[in-house]
């Protein structure tokens, strides 16, 4: 175990926007999208909705049908990832939970089918596909931007002195805790379509001040998540100074650890042929 300087790494945002139904969050994430630039693909499981809105972005679009079970949506996930897709809209994550097919509906089918009714025993087994299905999430090398329904709850306000009736954007409608999952989580209002923070590791947003998303704040959020430091760089940096006066067995040590660290990366070819080049020259200098 060896502990290291904490330091902000480069990153792919991971953003849930919350809200009512017709808050604009297929809207927003699209407009959003579009910020961040690169090629976009949309997860529908809206019947279509996303293609409403062609015309403010590029996007390509898979109309994932019901099952909505976890797995449907890890495989979509994986699509968008071999296609070479830079951002992905998944809108929206709340079918996941408890539409058609989705983890609330499979509970109650494996507890009939196979626990005698005991749901709690079901959820033994469906805990771990929700699991597989947010690390699918989090481990992505694509920007995410997931959308979640919010349970809607009127009230009456007042505004200008005149009383009148507004619809809330109330609990997300998925598991407890899944904004947890997220850099960001921004929920937006019904009536004025601003987004208020209510979660954000970037602290680009303020809970206090809400704001109209859009592609201004794609931007935004990825000028901070590019803004940080890239750790593979950083590996290759701190390799090519130690080989510089490196023997023959410390360069072996550094190549090792340098070798498991930068597996797959792009820097990895580089510091292979430092590591090539150095021990060549160790070596002709051994036999002269």
């Amino acid at each position: 175990m060896k502990f290291e300087k904490a330091m902000r790494k480069k990153a792919k945002l991971r953003l849930a926007l919350t809200g009512p139904s017709g808050s604009g969050k297929t809207y927003s994430a699209l407009l959003i999208a579009k910020g961040i630039g690169g090629k976009i693909a949309v997860v529908d499981t809206e019947k279509g909705s996303a293609s409403l809105y062609s015309d403010i972005a590029e996007f390509d679009v898979l109309e994932l049908e019901p099952p909505f079970s976890p797995e449907r949506f890890i495989e979509a996930i994986q699509a968008a990832e071999q296609a070479g897709y830079d951002t992905l809209v998944i809108d929206s994550i709340t079918h996941e939970w408890g539409g058609v097919g989705g983890c609330l509906e499979l509970v109650d089918t494996i507890a009939k089918n196979k626990y005698r009714g005991n749901s709690w025993s079901a959820w033994s087994d469906i805990n771990p596909r929700h699991r597989l299905f947010l690390d699918s999430i989090l481990r992505s090398p694509m920007h995410i931007i997931a959308t979640m329904r919010s349970k809607t709850e009127t009230a009456q306000v007042e505004e200008n002195g005149r009383k009148k009736v507004a619809k809330l954007g109330m609990k997300s409608e998925q598991r407890d805790g899944v904004e947890y999952e997220f850099t960001t989580v921004l929920d937006i209002v019904h009536e004025t379509h601003h987004a208020n923070a209510t979660k954000d590791r970037t602290k680009l947003f303020s809970s206090s001040d809400p704001e109209k998303l859009s592609e201004e704040t794609g931007k935004k959020l990825l000028a901070w998540l590019e803004s940080g430091v890239n750790p593979h760089e950083e590996i290759l940096t701190g390799f090519t100074s130690a080989i510089t006066t490196a023997g023959l067995d410390d360069l072996e040590k550094y190549w090792k650890s340098a070798d498991r660290r930068l597996l797959d990366t792009p820097e990895h070819e580089k510091a292979k042929e430092l590591y090539v080049m150095r021990k060549q020259e160790l070596e002709k200098g051994e036999a002269a």
